[in-house]
């Protein structure tokens, strides 16, 4: 989950509703530029965090702090098996993507241990096999992850509120067709230079938990706080400048 310190607690995004922000993100894509099966790899960003059970895993830091998903370095590899398989009953495109995304978050444990290696070899060559049955080339397919990449970086910056104050630019990513994209704000609108998307302006929005208690004793109290805790509508406006 993503958790967000304020003044009065903490706000808490969880991950399966940060990935349908990404997907509202890419649903105002311009059709024109969009991947290609467009609304499968809508369907990917939307699943691409299914991994994620809040309410059924340990959720909380060494101090008794809600447990922010970038201090969460669980990595097992009969979870990523199983979020792979489970992708499968969405087709064999969505589960091209997702096992693309596995790959790229954990590439970094190459090398590592002969397992990790055996898991990332293994991905890599059903990729290949999915790709060569679905007919679409390697190419193809990593111009639509890197789309899928584009709308998960957004979608993370929104819900870590990372928008820079001042107008200044963020960079959201440059892998996208080797195109450099920046978010900025200006007053209550956000802007996308070059600007992506289809129409000159609309809104997106996630559901955040609030919590006023800072400590909890045990994983139990927290999770009864996070199903009781108050709910409240995000929304984001973008124009185009």
């Amino acid at each position: 989950m993503i958790v967000n310190l304020l003044e009065d607690g903490w706000e808490v995004i969880y991950h399966r509703a940060h990935a349908l922000l990404a997907a509202q993100i890419a649903g105002h894509w311009c059709r024109q530029n969009a991947p290609i099966r467009f609304y499968e790899t809508i369907a990917a960003i939307s699943h691409h965090d299914d991994l994620e059970r809040e309410f059924e895993e340990y959720q909380l830091t060494a101090a008794g702090a809600p447990l922010d998903f970038t201090l969460d370095s669980d990595g097992s590899l009969d979870k990523l098996r199983t979020h792979i398989q489970n992708a499968r009953y969405r087709g064999r495109w969505v589960t091209l993507l997702i096992s693309k995304h596995l790959c790229f978050l954990h590439q970094a444990r190459a090398g590592t241990s002969p397992d990790w290696d055996a898991f990332l070899e293994e991905q890599r060559q059903q990729q290949a096999q999915w790709r060569s049955a679905l007919g679409v080339s390697e190419e193809a397919a990593e111009e639509a992850y890197q789309f899928m990449r584009w709308c998960d970086r957004l979608s993370l910056i929104l819900a870590q509120r990372r928008i820079p104050a001042s107008q200044r630019a963020l960079e959201i990513t440059q892998d996208l067709g080797n195109q450099r994209y920046d978010l900025r704000q200006t007053g209550d609108r956000l802007t996308v230079e070059p600007w992506p998307f289809e129409e000159p302006a609309f809104t997106v929005d996630v559901e955040a938990a609030y919590l006023s208690q800072l400590h909890f004793d045990d994983n139990a109290s927290l999770i009864a706080a996070l199903k009781d805790a108050p709910i409240r509508v995000l929304e984001w406006h973008f124009a185009k400048a």
